[in-house]
């Protein structure tokens, strides 16, 4: 049974979820102690957080920057406006996908569905893809060069997998989004192009920016160094 923690302080909130995630066979936790929240994700050891914005003490933006600092679980915002600078802060904190209240309990799940699914998506029988001195590692989601990493969250970890994969080929939007949310039905591009972003300024840490372009409307493609236009 996969655990969901969740960091709500709306109790209707947090009975709607444990009623509606229960009916998924999944099982749910919430916080006891508002100023210590992360330790209480670590020590639940859960598969996936959902995050409110607005908490008592500190925001959902402050505990997920520092659930980031020593680990990559799947984070589920709760938006109060579909995509506004909330949901895009979230995204690039590190949030994993968002949901805008009010919202219906089987859209969450859809949404849960498709991060355990990349999750799997990563889990296969390659455990590490090259491309010139770069390394993914397919289980931990890390990108080295030499004695550099960068730790990337499952989705980033997805998109990079895809991009390895397909060195040199144009990896389309719409490609990406079907790997990603299968087929996309409750997020747009600008989710995708948030998570994008985020990948880009990881990449830009060990000089693999720049090979990573961009074609307008259409997706992106990595290139070798001596292949950049």
């Amino acid at each position: 049974m996969q655990k969901i923690f969740i960091v709500e302080d709306d109790q209707a909130i947090i009975r709607a979820l444990q009623v509606g995630l229960k009916k998924w066979n999944y099982q749910t936790q919430t916080v006891t102690d508002w100023g210590n929240i992360t330790t209480e994700i670590l020590t639940a050891q859960p598969d996936l957080v959902i995050m409110d914005i607005t908490l008592p003490m500190f925001d959902g933006f402050y505990w997920t920057g520092k659930l980031r600092e020593s680990s990559q679980l799947p984070v589920i915002f709760l938006s109060a406006a579909e995509l506004d600078p909330n949901a895009v802060r979230a995204l690039a904190l590190g949030a994993d996908d968002y949901i805008v209240k009010p919202f219906s309990v089987n859209v969450l799940v859809s949404k849960i569905q498709a991060i355990f699914r990349r999750m799997k998506l990563n889990q296969t029988e390659i455990n590490e893809l090259s491309f010139e001195n770069y390394h993914l590692n397919i289980l931990t989601n890390s990108l080295t060069i030499g004695s550099e990493y960068v730790k990337l969250t499952p989705t980033e970890g997805v998109i990079l997998k895809l991009l390895f994969l397909n060195a040199g080929k144009l990896v389309g939007k719409k490609q990406l989004m079907n790997e990603l949310w299968q087929g996309g039905s409750f997020v747009d591009e600008g989710v995708l192009n948030v998570n994008i972003s985020r990948l880009r300024k990881k990449l830009s840490s060990l000089k693999l920016a720049e090979q990573l372009i961009t074609e307008r409307k259409k997706g992106y493609r990595l290139v070798k160094k001596n292949d950049k236009k």
